[in-house]
């Protein structure tokens, strides 16, 4: 036992590390308790899965509160999912039975007499969601001061799972909104397995509040890890769907002792999967061990698949998507399993994290699947995508620990829309100039303009989303209460709709679009027939039948970081033989490997298909590829564009001189910026954003401009192929 930490520690605190037979404080608790016990400093907390870093936080967090009582809630734990409060909450509520801090919980499932007791006592630590938080300041505003005056602590989740969307840049919003109403800026702790660049980690997590982060970093030993990499083929039927020779009775064996975790991108892909898995269990006289877990599956479906896998003795089988990949307790899996390629380098490391606890290896066995080979096909789409993108996504991470860092954008107006109805909202009426102290000022928004913000609210005027007042100052405009006053106006993710599926007097789940009464749907791996829909209500009834799903109803995919598809391109212009590839696989990367060399495809960014058809290949991720693609497309020569961003190439019906023109002739980075937002200025853009149609038009086009695109890293990409054409030869 590290003595000087131990030592410092609450009497409770020690007690209870002896009674449950610890024989020492992990490294990353040690180090963390000497960040929080003898910095003033905010604390980014990163290391593997299972390391205890929840305990490396609140050990001396608890400590320090037990030490000096504050006045009010003394901790607040900020937890990307309900299901991960409710998990961490058991796992607190043993620490704190021996102390005299109160342990309480604020979401959506938590009972109104549960948070009456919070507010009374107003003491300790309270869980909570990003929502939640933000409804706790529109719709009880005047408790704030009282539950949060002397609060000394935020502790935040999953850093990484926050760091770079939306729902990431509210909790900044929330946590500056939160420092107007405490006695001083509290610290925050940030916690995450799984981080790429820690300058925008640590940069993220002190933004707005002036305060230094101390980073711990502790990985601990290197892990054991056992890992398998398979390629399928997969065959489209006449009837429309897809089979995939072998995968899942290869699935089917690995799932059949200890605990497993099947991950697929997609929910249909997980409803697929687990009604095959079900058919081979019953043709083979083996136990239904299978369940589902994803966003359209009810929470009652979720709960028992969480359940049977935490259960000791019981072997059992979830599918899943991205909803189990953050840090629920699942008990000791045995291993992992990944069919197509993870999302992210991220994603991988997270999901090969669930397995390996306690000193055991780390396994996880991948599969990828691709359409059958056509001879005679372009070279391009002869190309195993997903095998290529599946390797270079485990090497970065297995040879430089590489993972991809948050992109913060410099004009999220979506965002800017919401905090400025929650503004009003929580304050009252302001004058134009009040409203933007209270919005502009807040980290997300420090890249827009005064002029900016002029013309949105002139635009929330003219939509009666904001009102003016007779003495000049802004409130909520009758729209604008409509939407506030809807619980779905906590979230900044956007609405999708919500259609409850029901068998007998039970709910199921949801759907994201109505079916048709006779469609055979899948959900909670089986397969229902749609008998009755009462749109009004929104519900659609089911019936158990036997058969496979004949309506898909939901889909996905994910951008691909720039370094991955580099990574792609080493990979195949290696010789390297990848330890972990099985036979198949081994044998289709060989086979990439010598189509990539006869048809030219690593010696120049263009291959020329014939006398009017061109094949780039830029090797760069997914933003900079659709940013060439509308920058290419913009030539005044006649040549068309075709980007294929499954396949990272983009095919233009144009030859070598007309493309050697146009690149003579590009203009400089300036002007395609605004070429292309004079392109886009009159045009409604694909929403990503959920308030993104109570913004302008013309913002949206700068918005696009300057965080969808990459203008920049399309140029340098440009400039590479001009070179490479005027090379001799």
């Amino acid at each position: 036992m590290t003595a000087d930490p131990f030592s410092r520690l609450a009497p409770f605190i020690q007690e209870y590390i002896w009674q449950h037979g610890w024989t020492e404080i992990r490294a990353v608790q040690v180090q963390a308790s000497q960040a929080i016990f003898d910095t003033d400093d905010h604390v980014l907390i990163t290391s593997g899965t299972a390391s205890g870093k929840t305990e490396a936080a609140f050990l001396p967090i608890l400590t320090l509160l037990h030490d000096d009582p504050p006045a009010s809630i003394g901790a607040l734990y900020l937890g990307p999912l309900k299901a991960l409060i409710n998990d961490q909450f058991y796992r607190l509520e043993g620490l704190l039975e021996a102390s005299d801090i109160p342990l309480g919980a604020w979401h959506g499932d938590i009972r109104a007499s549960a948070k009456n007791r919070t507010v009374k006592e107003a003491r300790g630590i309270l869980q909570i969601t990003p929502e939640s938080l933000e409804a706790l300041c529109l719709r009880r505003n005047n408790l704030l001061r009282h539950l949060f005056h002397d609060l000394r602590f935020v502790v935040i989740d999953e850093v990484h799972a926050f760091m770079g969307d939306e729902r990431g840049r509210q909790v900044l919003c929330l946590l500056e909104r939160l420092e107007r109403v405490t006695a001083r800026p509290p610290r925050r702790i940030g916690l995450s397995a799984t981080l790429g660049d820690l300058t925008v980690a640590r940069s993220w997590l002190a933004a707005g509040s002036g305060r230094e982060v101390t980073v711990v970093q502790d990985h601990g030993s290197k892990r054991r890890l056992h890992l398998a990499l398979e390629h399928f083929e997969a065959r489209q039927l006449e009837n429309g769907e897809e089979e995939t020779p072998g995968l899942h009775e290869h699935l089917f064996l690995q799932t059949l002792s200890g605990k497993s975790l099947i991950f697929r991108n997609t929910r249909m892909g997980v409803e697929g999967t687990v009604v095959a898995l079900r058919e081979l269990a019953e043709q083979a006289g083996t136990p239904d061990i299978y369940h589902t877990h994803h966003g359209s599956v009810a929470a009652s479906y979720r709960e028992d698949a969480e359940q049977a896998m935490r259960s000791e003795g019981q072997v059992a089988c979830t599918v899943a998507t991205v909803t189990l990949e953050l840090g629920i307790d699942l008990g000791e899996l045995q291993r992992v399993l990944q069919v197509d390629p993870p999302p992210s380098v991220s994603s991988f490391v997270q999901r090969l994290g669930r397995t390996g606890r306690r000193g055991a290896p780390g396994e996880m066995i991948l599969y990828t699947l691709e359409d059958v080979r056509d001879v005679k096909a372009p070279p391009h789409q002869q190309l195993p995508w997903s095998l290529l993108q599946t390797i270079a996504t485990m090497q970065l991470y297995l040879e430089e620990r590489w993972v991809e860092g948050a992109v913060q954008p410099m004009l999220p107006f979506s965002l800017l829309v919401h905090q400025t109805l929650a503004a009003l909202e929580q304050y009252g009426e302001l004058s134009p100039a009040g409203l933007a102290a209270a919005t502009l000022t807040l980290t997300p928004f420090r890249g827009v303009t005064a002029e900016q913000y002029r013309a949105l609210l002139l635009h929330l005027l003219s939509l009666d989303l904001l009102q003016r007042t007779d003495e000049g100052g802004l409130i909520i405009g009758l729209a604008g209460e409509r939407i506030v006053q809807n619980w779905h106006f906590y979230a900044v993710f956007p609405d999708v709709p919500e259609y409850a599926v029901i068998s007998g007097a039970s709910q199921i789940g949801t759907l994201g679009s109505l079916p048709t009464p006779g469609d055979v749907i899948s959900l909670v791996g089986r397969s229902w027939l749609v008998t009755e829909i009462d749109e009004r209500r929104k519900q659609v009834f089911v019936q158990r039948v036997k058969g496979k799903a004949n309506s898909s109803w939901l889909g996905g995919g994910a951008a691909i970081h720039d370094r991955v598809v580099q990574q792609m391109r080493t990979v195949l212009a290696s010789d390297t033989s990848f330890p972990y590839l099985q036979a198949q696989a081994a044998t289709r990367l060989q086979e990439a490997r010598q189509l990539a060399v006869q048809a030219g495809l690593l010696t120049a960014p263009l291959v020329v298909l014939s006398d009017h058809q061109l094949l780039y290949l830029p090797w760069r991720g997914s933003r900079i590829l659709m940013t060439l693609g509308q920058i290419l497309a913009l030539n005044d020569q006649g040549f068309t564009v075709v980007p294929d961003p499954s396949r990272h190439v983009i095919v233009m019906g144009a030859s070598i001189d007309q493309l050697r023109s146009f690149l003579s002739s590009l203009p400089d980075e300036a002007t395609l910026r605004s070429r292309l937002h004079q392109r886009y200025v009159d045009k409604p853009l694909p929403g990503i954003g959920k308030f993104d149609r109570a913004v302008p038009l013309s913002l949206l086009a700068e918005r696009y401009v300057s965080d969808e695109l990459d203008v920049q890293g399309a140029c340098v990409a440009l400039l590479q192929l001009q070179q490479s054409l005027d090379e001799p030869g």
